[in-house]
């Protein structure tokens, strides 16, 4: 079956670059356009923007209810990398449309552009929860002629606490609009949220075909505290086979003070975390690509957006709670089909956890120990360290590609 079989619009169809609809559009797309609530549990990487994008982009083909300022199709995402990657989908699908004006509104980015954009017509608005409560309370936003709501990655939204915002906003639209909720899992508060917007739902579940990153060597190392992780941090950032790399933080706090350590340890780096304005993001993600700084300490809100051909190492300072942000984050590296290392910090704790990556993942992580940086408490679980590593005696070859790298005394050896 091909997008001309699901009775899309030929001006839609002429905007698509592939003709076969992945298995999430197949089953979303047709139940959509007959006006179903949807519950869609689909992952990153099985095409679920385009299954809810493009038959919304379909309904404005017929004319408005209401004749109303504000959005016709609302679509709400848990952080600015994503508003902004369905905003450019949406723009993508719709050129050949005349109705179909997409109007993106998220924090971290100044309030007047945004402001303007608002008091123009528009048809589609795509914001985070936060930026459009403001929105809201200042009356600048109008749901009177609102026909379709999209919840995606609801479960992300309900992790970074917008739970009270996402109601407060649903209570101010139509309660005849069409819900659309689409999320990795429906467990807990999910699953009640879900209950509560939708009406008789149609439930479809799709999960992307795991990656098997064969060209990622992927390294587990136990460590006692914070403190063994900064150890076994700094020896591996002293590694002559590491370029450039990106390490991830469980908090923008603790992101920006690794940050500040690196520095006075003699290594350029930077931060990315969801504080920082989409300016800031955007120049020190630049600073990656071109030299400046080889090291970014990101928390996986602002993480998505990182493409950069040259990271060779990805290290998981924490491990990350969501098991499907494992996969994300170690796919920074090994780009183009070039090799790759991802190493990861874990605590005695927190074996299961890498139990669940693993089973998630279908790849046994290979854990890895360094002479004199052993951890004095190991995993029941764990087997024999499969590839210990020696640590050299030989004292570090000051590299010039890092500035002020002191020398390593013997005291730290």
């Amino acid at each position: 079956m091909n997008f001309k079989d699901l009775e899309l619009h030929p001006l839609i169809l002429k905007a698509l670059d592939y003709d076969e609809p992945t298995k999430i559009q197949l089953k979303a797309i047709p139940k959509i356009m007959k006006g179903f609530d949807i519950r869609g549990s689909a992952q990153t990487g099985t095409g679920k923007t385009a299954a809810f994008l493009l038959p919304a982009l379909n309904k404005l083909l017929s004319p408005a209810k209401e004749s109303a300022k504000g959005p016709r199709i609302l679509i709400l995402a848990p952080t600015r990398e994503l508003a902004m990657q369905i905003t450019d989908q949406a723009n993508k699908y719709s050129k050949h449309l005349k109705r179909a004006k997409t109007v993106c509104v998220c924090g971290g980015m100044p309030l007047p552009p945004q402001l303007r954009k608002l008091s123009k017509p528009y048809d589609i608005l795509v914001a985070t929860p936060g930026r459009l409560i403001d929105f809201i309370n200042r009356k600048k936003v109008n749901f009177a002629r609102l026909e379709m709501l999209v919840l995606d990655e609801a479960d992300r939204m309900l992790d970074m606490g917008f739970l009270e915002p996402v109601e407060e906003i649903v209570s101010k639209t139509p309660a005849d609009r069409q819900t659309l909720l689409f999320s990795a899992t429906f467990d807990g508060n999910v699953a009640k949220l879900s209950d509560r917007l939708l009406t008789n739902p149609m439930e479809i579940v799709v999960h992307a075909k795991k990656e098997k990153h064969e060209n990622i060597e992927q390294k587990l190392h136990f460590a006692d505290n914070i403190g063994h992780k900064n150890r076994l941090l700094n020896y591996i950032l002293r590694e002559d086979e590491l370029e450039y790399a990106i390490i991830f933080t469980s908090t923008k706090r603790h992101a920006a003070k690794l940050v500040g350590e690196l520095h006075e340890n003699g290594f350029p780096a930077a931060a990315l975390h969801g504080d920082m304005s989409q300016r800031q993001r955007t120049r020190a993600i630049g600073q990656l690509k071109d030299g400046t700084i080889r090291i970014m300490v990101a928390t996986d809100v602002a993480a998505r957006g990182i493409d950069v051909s040259t990271i060779t190492h990805v290290i998981n300072f924490d491990l990350p709670r969501n098991i499907e942000d494992y996969v994300h984050r170690i796919g920074r590296t090994g780009r183009a089909g070039a090799k790759g290392t991802a190493i990861s910090f874990a605590s005695n704790q927190e074996g299961g956890l890498v139990r669940q990556i693993e089973g998630f993942t279908g790849q046994k992580i290979a854990v890895t120990e360094i002479e004199g940086l052993e951890p004095r408490n190991k995993p029941q679980f764990s087997d024999k360290p499969n590839n210990k590593k020696k640590r050299p005696n030989k004292p570090f070859k000051k590299r010039s590609n890092w500035r002020k790298r002191p020398p390593r005394s013997k005291a730290k050896r």
